[in-house]
């Protein structure tokens, strides 16, 4: 029989293990929770977070040449991009409409704040208003809580310019006509998933300096500059109205005012302009090779399938595969002249 001073023990031993468990799995929770990918409200993802400072290089206490946003977007690596997006999709998916802990990435780039249906926001982010340019996503992702304070994201940032920049180009890509979420995650694939329609894909691409959907159209296609009759019957049969929205995929990276530059060059005139002659913007090779004019059939040839069109161009956007959509941009966009 047990007496009771070994039941005691017994007792006491059951009651320490207790506490030995508890005490150790708060400290684990102190020393290893971190932060919960963008938009999070309130569910934790474990791992042990340091957070990066910027040091570029061996420079000790050599000042950096500063290199501004603008041109660490059009030099990004969209493959990069899709690596730094591992880091968040514990919380976030590429499918439209799938929420998450966060919401959708799905065509975040141009997105209005706060607006992804089915998704409960936080005070903080539905009172933020206007929509995610990519300079709005650039200083969000920096530091979120110092530019949304009171959000219930607890992810602390990305220090580094270079993988918000990557970061940005990959989910630009992302969204939109043609998307192939295969291909977006693909390793192989630099971004032929879906990024701002015309002038804009190389954007996300690494050195994107080429002129943008418009201006890209194709390489062989190039010497035909005046086949336009069915092109233009194209143009005519196309809704300006309807074309406006499509070029929501396009705006992150391309303006629309005249001789305003973004990361792909303004498309203010591109319908019969002469290909790479937008005026202060940096051309890709390959697109400062292909010579002749952004007429009607040449552009719906281009925004089809740009990278088949001009192999070699910096552009990452994948094209638009419906005719509906290519006709309508083309006719928005000629509604602009210089």
């Amino acid at each position: 029989m047990f007496d009771t001073m070994t039941m005691t023990k017994i007792g006491a031993a059951v009651c320490g293990a207790l506490l030995f468990f508890l005490l150790g799995n708060w400290a684990a929770d102190a020393l290893y929770s971190t932060e919960v990918a963008e938009h999070g409200e309130g569910e934790v993802v474990r791992g042990y977070a340091v957070a990066a400072t910027e040091s570029e290089g061996d420079g000790g206490g050599e000042a950096v040449e500063e290199v501004s946003f603008t041109d660490l977007l059009a030099a990004a690596d969209v493959d990069k991009g899709r690596k730094v997006f591992n880091k968040c999709k514990a919380c976030h998916k590429l499918e439209d409409g799938a929420n998450a802990t966060g919401p959708t990435m799905y065509a975040v780039v141009g997105r209005a704040v706060a607006s992804v249906d089915g998704f409960g926001y936080s005070d903080a982010l539905t009172g933020l208003g206007g929509e995610w340019g990519l300079e709005e996503l650039n200083q969000w992702l920096l530091s979120p809580k110092a530019y949304a304070p009171g959000n219930k994201m607890t992810f602390s940032g990305l220090a580094k310019d270079t993988d918000r920049a990557n970061l940005i180009a990959f989910l630009a890509t992302v969204g939109g006509d043609g998307l192939q979420l295969d291909q977006a995650m693909a390793p192989a694939e630099p971004a032929a998933t879906e990024e701002p329609a015309t002038e804009t894909a190389e954007a996300a691409a690494p050195a994107a300096t080429e002129e943008p959907a418009a201006e890209e159209a194709a390489a062989p296609a190039a010497e035909q500059p005046a086949a336009a009759e069915p092109a233009a019957a194209m143009a005519m049969a196309g809704d300006p109205v309807a074309g406006e929205k499509v070029f929501k995929k396009c705006k992150a990276c391309h303006k629309l005012e005249d001789g305003k530059n973004g990361v792909g060059p303004y498309l203010n005139g591109v319908v019969g302009r002469e290909v790479a002659t937008a005026e202060g913007f940096r051309f890709s090779d390959a697109m400062e090779g292909l010579g002749g004019v952004w007429d009607n059939e040449r552009l719906d040839a281009f925004l089809t399938r740009p990278k088949e069109f001009l192999p070699g161009t910096k552009m990452s956007f994948s094209g638009l595969r419906k005719e509906a959509d290519r006709a309508n941009v083309i006719a928005y966009l000629a509604t602009f002249g210089e």
